[in-house]
């Protein structure tokens, strides 16, 4: 598994429909205890007449904080089958909602457990999954006849390189992984013979696509 904490790269939605009930999944990316709350208040208001709204959330914040609701349904078939589905890719920072517009049939505990568990899953799947690493913003200032090469060094390690500014000068801005500020600036210093000195300028975070889960 990747570095990082995982979380949900965009906000997702599903609709699955079992024995006549409806299930609609919302999945999303939130940093704080309020965002998550917000959320989930925001999905009862888009479906005020639903029967029940069952989530889950994880926070890993200073203090991790996770939470799942039933919403009125049997014991563990509605909350905690979705914060399974986090649990299960360790997915941080994100909650899901699954709301259900009851349909005349019940469908047991086996049932509504598959049933949120599919509609949670298929949420998430159309959110996408990233990783998120702490990294530092480096700048460096390279005259016009060693930049190209210098850019081409960092574009090959896999460094995250901005558009150049030219001036009197070319200013180039790294955004770089903090594991691996050792190994940018050891790169720096062998590529431009020690003339060059990386300047940390601030932190960044990095995101990378996960493949479909």
């Amino acid at each position: 598994m990747p570095g990082g904490s995982i979380t949900f790269g965009k906000e997702g939605h599903s609709r699955i429909e079992i024995s006549k009930s409806v299930f609609i999944g919302d999945s999303i990316e939130v940093r704080t205890l309020e965002e998550a709350e917000g959320f989930v208040a925001g999905i009862r208001s888009e479906y005020p007449d639903a029967r029940h709204v069952c989530y889950a959330w994880r926070i890993a914040g200073e203090t991790f904080m996770q939470k799942y609701s039933d919403d009125g349904e049997p014991s563990g078939t509605g909350g905690m089958p979705i914060l399974n589905v986090l649990l299960k890719k360790d997915i941080s920072n994100a909650v899901i909602t699954v709301t259900r517009y009851f349909g005349g049939i019940l469908l047991g505990k086996g049932g509504l457990v598959r049933a949120y568990t599919d509609a949670a899953c298929a949420a998430a799947e159309d959110s996408g999954l990233v990783t998120v690493n702490e990294g530092l913003i480096f700048g460096l200032s390279s005259g016009y006849d060693r930049s190209e090469k210098i850019i081409r060094a960092i574009n090959e390690k896999g460094f995250n390189v901005g558009d150049p500014v030219y001036g009197e000068n070319v200013d180039i801005r790294v955004t770089v992984a903090k594991d691996r500020e050792q190994e940018f600036c050891a790169l720096i210093t062998d590529i431009s013979c020690g003339k060059i000195v990386p300047r940390k300028m601030g932190k960044a975070e990095l995101r990378e696509a996960l493949p479909q889960i």
